[in-house]
């Protein structure tokens, strides 16, 4: 069994983080993405290491052996962008591929592995981001009960 990663939950407060998040319109960012992702998983975040909030979570063995201990969604509102961590589009293709349409939609914003990176929400659709978040926990749910 390989280590554990380096990122944990902790036991900060997702509302205190957010709460002390800068500038201003970023901490009113995360607290609309708080309030979508809530909506969208009916669960209640935790902080996963110093400045991501997740909700859900699950574990997995990767082919390589290494376990895998991690957030089904999430979001982390750095002050460059706003990273969301969308799982269910990188752990099953056909989600991917959805998803692929459902970003031809959303309007700015970069691509990572696992990640969509946006400036700022006003630079999105929002109700085709509650989209693509609904699928990707629709996935997570089917892959990992």
């Amino acid at each position: 069994m390989m280590g554990e990663a380096k990122t944990q939950i902790t036991p900060v407060d997702p509302a205190d983080f957010i709460a002390s998040v800068e500038p201003e319109r970023r901490r009113d960012e995360a607290l609309v993405l708080d309030a979508l992702f809530r909506r969208v998983t009916g669960e209640v975040p935790k902080m996963w290491g110093p400045s991501m909030i997740g909700y859900g979570e699950y574990r997995t063995t990767y082919a390589s052996g290494r376990d895998v201990h991690w957030m089904r969604i999430g979001f982390s509102p750095r002050k460059a962008r706003l990273s969301l961590y969308l799982m269910g589009g990188y752990c099953d293709a056909l989600t991917g591929k959805h998803r692929d349409e459902l970003l031809a939609r959303l309007g700015r914003h970069s691509t990572g592995a696992s990640c969509l990176y946006v400036n700022k929400l006003a630079d999105i659709d929002m109700a085709v981001l509650e989209e693509i978040a609904a699928a990707d926990w629709a996935t997570m749910a089917r892959l990992y009960p």
